[in-house]
């Protein structure tokens, strides 16, 4: 396999069209980005990116790192904190093209690009920061990595591979999948076994390793906190299969249901002809899938678990739609009139979910709408250093790391007291509660009070009422406010007599 040539592999540019669309949509997702507060997540990863380190409770390291180079591009706003995210999407159309062109034609890579894009998960993860965009980003770098190794027959690309999948899988734990992914697109053919002979195949290896080598290490000196977390839901507890039900019916919408029967071809389609393209998309998808499937039958998926997926999701259905011609005259007939629906409703509704967030178009419970965790925040952090300077109090405190993190964000960190489990805060500039000295104005989730752990950690505690967080003239939420002073740290360092 080594000695073999590398083929030329000539696909030019994508159509001017693409291109304005990207940049346009790239201009739109800056400008959401800009215009609304952070969630309360993002907030989370935004503390982390005030101490990089090779690792965290709950996920690899990367988004960290990304959102420490978006503030320092563009500031500590929410503009900063997500800058990153929609150029990740702009640079992955651009590899889903490259890959798709190069094994299934020019036609196939535009619409796939378009489909990509106009998913509504894809719509929204473009414009928050988390740990699913990176993980996105290098998971498809990947695969297009491959693809210019199959159209190549290069052996280096599989060096890229390894920098790709390193850097994916410090972005997020699935991406583990992908490597097994590899390994059954390796099995699949004759041709593609013997590509084990290679030695660029096992350096690739290596390199991914050594990218992941320092999260294995924070992981090792921190009594493998995170992959304690993160593997252990791989456990079933119990049987539940109406779980399935519901990650389907996600996924439907957040895919968008126009496209679905063009996917359902263009996976027949490839699993018949058994050639390059489809090969690689299914192999390198399948792992992960079936994981899914398996969790969704004891446990609760998350929505946006399978976005690593979603590019070769629209790459097979954009081959889906060049294969009609395959279907009977009335599915045909049937396809050829979806088609031209499928992005128009993808981007519509994915326009409502911009609006709703910048204007919203239905008033919910906190509780019941997302978006809620993103507004009226620099104003309550006002109200809150105004109500703390009355009472005398000259730190924050927050129950649970959403919302300390969201107080971090808006008061500085270094004055926030976090009340959840500390293994959460390794090494983060937060205060730690059993060794502050001070007089702490503590800001509850609506309904709640102090925790009797809390309140063990002082001696006294005041309620002071509450404090509305608003969205203009509208309050989302009405959180309660309490007065911990006397702190137990306080009186141990007290001298006797």
């Amino acid at each position: 396999m080594t000695a073999t040539a590398p083929r030329a592999t000539t696909t030019g540019w994508p159509a001017a069209r693409i291109v304005v669309l990207l940049l346009g949509l790239t201009a739109l997702r800056l400008a959401v980005a800009g215009a609304t507060g952070l969630v309360d997540d993002e907030a989370y990863y935004r503390l982390w990116s005030e101490h990089l380190a090779p690792g965290y409770l709950d996920h690899a390291p990367m988004i960290a790192w990304m959102i420490a180079a978006g503030r320092a591009i563009a500031g500590d706003g929410p503009l900063g904190v997500r800058f990153l995210a929609p150029f990740a999407t702009l640079v992955g159309s651009l590899l889903l093209w490259r890959g798709a062109a190069l094994l299934s034609g020019r036609a196939t890579a535009d619409r796939a690009v378009v489909w990509f894009n106009a998913m509504l998960l894809i719509g929204a993860g473009s414009v928050l920061v988390t740990p699913d965009g990176p993980s996105v980003f290098f998971w498809g770098a990947t695969v297009w990595a491959m693809a210019e190794l199959v159209a190549s027959r290069d052996p280096r690309w599989w060096l890229m591979v390894g920098v790709t999948a390193g850097c994916g899988l410090a972005s997020k734990y699935s991406v583990l999948f992908l490597g097994i992914g590899i390994l059954v697109w390796l099995a699949a053919t004759r041709e593609n076994r013997r590509w084990f002979k290679a030695w660029q195949l096992w350096a690739g290896g290596a390199i991914a390793a050594l990218i992941f080598a320092p999260v294995l290490h924070w992981n090792a000196t921190h009594e493998w906190v995170s992959f304690a977390k993160q593997f252990g839901r791989t456990v079933p507890h119990g049987f539940r299969p109406e779980k399935f039900g519901e990650f389907v019916g996600v996924q439907l919408l957040l895919i968008g249901l126009p496209l679905v029967p063009f996917l359902v071809v263009g996976v027949r389609a490839a699993a018949k002809a058994r050639d390059a393209a489809g090969l690689l998309v299914l192999a390198t998808s399948a792992p992960f899938l079936a994981y899914l499937v398996f969790h969704s039958m004891h446990g609760g998926i998350e929505g946006n678990w399978p976005a690593p997926l979603y590019a070769g999701i629209a790459w097979l259905a954009a081959r889906g739609a060049g294969e009609t011609d395959t279907l009977s005259d009335a599915w045909r007939g049937r396809l050829e009139r979806l088609r031209p629906w499928v992005a128009p409703v993808g981007f519509g509704l994915t326009a409502l979910v911009y609006l709703h967030v910048l204007v919203p178009l239905v008033v919910l419970p906190a509780n019941r709408d997302p978006t809620a965790q993103m507004k009226g925040w620099p104003a309550f952090g006002r109200a809150l250093e105004a109500r703390a300077a009355e009472v005398g109090a000259t730190v924050f405190a927050g129950p649970n790391y959403t919302l300390a993190s969201q107080l971090a964000a808006t008061l500085g960190a270094r004055r926030v007291i976090p009340f959840d489990e500390r293994v959460r805060y390794i090494d983060l500039p937060v205060l730690d509660p059993t060794t502050v000295c001070a007089t702490v104005l503590d800001v509850e989730r609506p309904g709640r009070e102090p925790t009797a752990e809390v309140r063990a950690l002082f001696g006294t505690v005041t309620p002071l009422g509450t404090l509305a967080r608003m969205a203009g003239t509208r309050v989302v939420e009405d959180h309660p406010l309490f007065l911990l002073a006397d702190a137990k740290a306080c009186r141990a360092a007290k001298p006797a007599g």
